[in-house]
């Protein structure tokens, strides 16, 4: 691949201080964008930015705290991110959350957490974006969903219907904006060996699992299409998983 292929394309990467989403932020740098990261707390975007800063300038990278359950927060943050960076090309939709409990036990306040950080924030993302990808006369949309969303598991109720949900959004909102130039596309790994969900993926599990570099790369690669091509919906999962008792 042509290292520079995106040199002049700001992409934003949220959830990008960590795991995929840093993983993704690093690759694209490498690829030649500018690239912000957004997320919640300062010191890991901070210390994300530092890192980033390894493989480009300054001028190259931006970490903008911002939320992406709070709308105005979300708008002002990608204004801010344009204004800096000169527009934006490339949303990555990455910021999400798990809280794996008995439907009976989970509480209200957790059900919205997982819902509104994963779903809707995903919304607010593509809301604020897409005036700015417009301006530009298209980019991409990557949301990054989950084989959960096919696949649900006991206590992940919560998680597998936010992931369901988002894409079901990514195909309607790829059908609505392709005509303007804006690709829109959603990942579906399967385990990756991240701290998500409350700690690293244990023993045999995280022998077999993903590493979040291999995801970056198989959105580096979607980034890199002629515009001719959308592939619309990629399943990524482990080679050779743990075998089944």
């Amino acid at each position: 691949m042509n290292m520079s292929s995106l040199t002049g394309k700001v992409a934003v990467i949220t959830g990008g201080s960590r795991g995929i989403g840093l993983a993704t932020a690093r690759a694209l740098v490498q690829q030649g964008a500018a690239v912000a990261i957004t997320g919640t707390t300062a010191a890991t975007l901070n210390a994300a930015r530092d890192e980033l800063l390894r493989d480009a300038s300054a001028d190259r990278v931006i970490a903008e705290p911002a939320d992406v359950r709070d709308y105005a927060a979300v708008e002002a943050a990608l204004g801010r991110i344009a204004s800096a960076l000169g527009g934006i090309d490339i949303l990555v939709n990455n910021a999400g959350v798990g809280v794996f409990k008995p439907v009976a036990d989970m509480t209200v306040d957790e059900w919205h957490t997982v819902m509104d950080t994963n779903l809707t924030g995903v919304f607010y993302c593509c809301h604020a974006a897409l005036p700015h990808l417009r301006k530009r006369g298209g980019g991409w949309i990557i949301n990054i969903s989950s084989l959960a969303s096919r696949n649900a598991f006991v206590n992940g109720a919560a998680y597998c219907a936010s992931k369901s949900a988002l894409n079901a959004f990514s195909e309607s909102l790829m059908q609505e904006v392709r005509y303007e130039g804006i690709r829109v596309a959603y990942v579906l790994p399967g385990s990756v060996n991240t701290g998500f969900g409350g700690g690293a993926l244990q023993n045999t599990k995280a022998q077999g699992a993903l590493l979040p570099d291999d995801v970056a790369q198989v959105i580096g690669d979607l980034v890199a299409h002629p515009s001719r091509s959308l592939p619309s919906r990629v399943e990524i999962r482990p080679s050779q998983p743990p075998r089944k008792a």
